[in-house]
């Protein structure tokens, strides 16, 4: 494939000849016997987008879910309603997610019976790692003496209400029209088996984007059972038998726990910190030290920050997804969205990066605002080095996203409606 007249975000205007890698780039090409030809028109030309962080099966799956955040739903009656009218999905489930107790309180079984008690219901937590099922639920999943159908994403009942067949064509085109030609899985249970599926699905088209996987080493940790000295060993395991770890940590003493185990066990390169969504003072120069790179969402400013701004004290405010702090100490960042628990577009993510503005408008940690540029870059990284970015030079992949403005245009607006085309391995999609 051969794109004539694309602007680089340096300001040159080049050809540049593209096949599973971008072999050729020069200031004229001349176009091949039966070469397909696409004309840029002075349109800004990068690197695809690379998203380090998302969920495909769970991302493929609120596609037909329920959608039962704070944005539906203000009250417990809403929350009744929005059940009551709710599919039954062809397995025999209501499923719905995004839930967060500022919505409609606490939720357990009792609750979840008084709202809906005929069929199995299945609510997911916006963090993703927590489950609320009625008693139908927890009697399809075996667990009909369950106390109070509060359900951690670590249990061994996980499997059952979690995975389900999902269509990966819908959520992969989405993916696409954003520019994204490749994800990192961050999902922690993949298998063997769940991995040759989805490469399978690429292999056929199902699946557009590339895909690079986090587990076995990704791994989920909550407040209420951290233990330092057997995280510890679990990290100098996994070094031990050549692979890399990621830890989701979203509170400070997760955090805090996780940098005392990678200082006991060691680094090694490729090691990740998922989200970092809480870092105190003296956790940077840890971190900077450590060399873990950092992969965060700063989306969730933009999506969540005027509940951050009601919940938080204040004085913890400023701890709350970090980023210009992290990068000015010499933090290694990556940037992403968490789909399906954050949303799928990084454009509007790269724009919190910069603006840091929650959904009144209101300002949340102005100081870690970032340029739109190195916004923009941190979303161009390496699947294996997240943290440096790909270029548009002979030998880097044949991965573009093709804009429809001069780059001064695209750094201003951040917009994915920017974007004309997207380049898979030399194919235009």
């Amino acid at each position: 494939m051969l794109i004539q007249r694309a602007q680089l975000l340096d300001g040159r205007i080049v050809d540049i000849r593209v096949t599973a890698d971008i072999d050729e780039v020069a200031a004229s090409l001349t176009p091949r016997r039966a070469e397909t030809v696409f004309d840029a028109a002075g349109g800004t030309v990068i690197p695809g987008l690379h998203d380090h962080h998302v969920h495909l099966r769970a991302a493929a799956a609120a596609l037909d879910s329920v959608q039962v955040g704070p944005a539906t739903v203000h009250d417990r009656a809403q929350l009744a309603e929005v059940l009551a009218h709710a599919p039954v999905g062809e397995d025999g489930w209501i499923r719905a997610v995004g839930y967060h107790e500022s919505a409609a309180g606490e939720l357990d079984r009792s609750v979840l019976d008084e709202l809906k008690n005929t069929v199995p219901v299945r609510i997911q937590h916006r963090s993703g790692v927590l489950w609320f099922l009625n008693s139908a639920g927890l009697a399809a999943v075996g667990l009909p003496d369950h106390p109070d159908g509060r359900l951690r994403s670590y249990d061994s009942w996980s499997d059952a209400v979690a995975r389900r067949d999902t269509n990966l064509a819908t959520i992969s085109r989405r993916l696409l029209d954003y520019g994204v030609t490749g994800v990192t899985d961050a999902t922690p249970a993949l298998g063997v088996d769940d991995i040759v599926t989805l490469t399978e699905e690429h292999r056929h088209g199902g699946l557009h984007q590339r895909v690079h996987w986090l587990a076995p080493g990704k791994r989920i940790l909550h407040d209420d059972s951290l233990d330092l000295d057997e995280l510890t060993e679990w990290i100098a395991g996994r070094h031990r038998n050549g692979g890399a770890v990621a830890l989701h940590c979203v509170t400070a003493p997760q955090l805090v726990v996780t940098l005392a185990a990678l200082r006991g066990a060691g680094t090694r390169r490729g090691d990740r910190i998922e989200h970092a969504a809480v870092v105190p003072a003296d956790a940077i120069a840890d971190l900077a030290d450590l060399g873990v790179l950092v992969v965060t969402q700063p989306n969730f400013v933009a999506e969540r920050g005027d509940q951050y701004l009601a919940d938080v004290e204040p004085a913890d405010q400023p701890a709350l997804w970090r980023l210009a702090s992290l990068r000015n100490a010499g933090v290694r960042v990556a940037l992403s969205t968490d789909l399906p628990f954050g949303g799928a577009d990084p454009w509007a993510a790269m724009r919190a990066a910069v603006n840091r503005t929650a959904p009144s408008g209101a300002v949340v940690n102005k100081d870690e605002r970032v340029s739109a540029a190195t916004a923009l870059r941190m979303f161009l990284g390496h699947p294996e080095q997240p943290d440096v970015p790909r270029t548009i030079e002979p030998g880097q992949p044949g991965d573009l996203c093709l804009l429809g403005a001069p780059p001064a245009d695209v750094l201003d607006t951040l917009a994915a409606e920017l974007v004309t085309a997207t380049v898979i391995a030399g194919h235009l999609l």
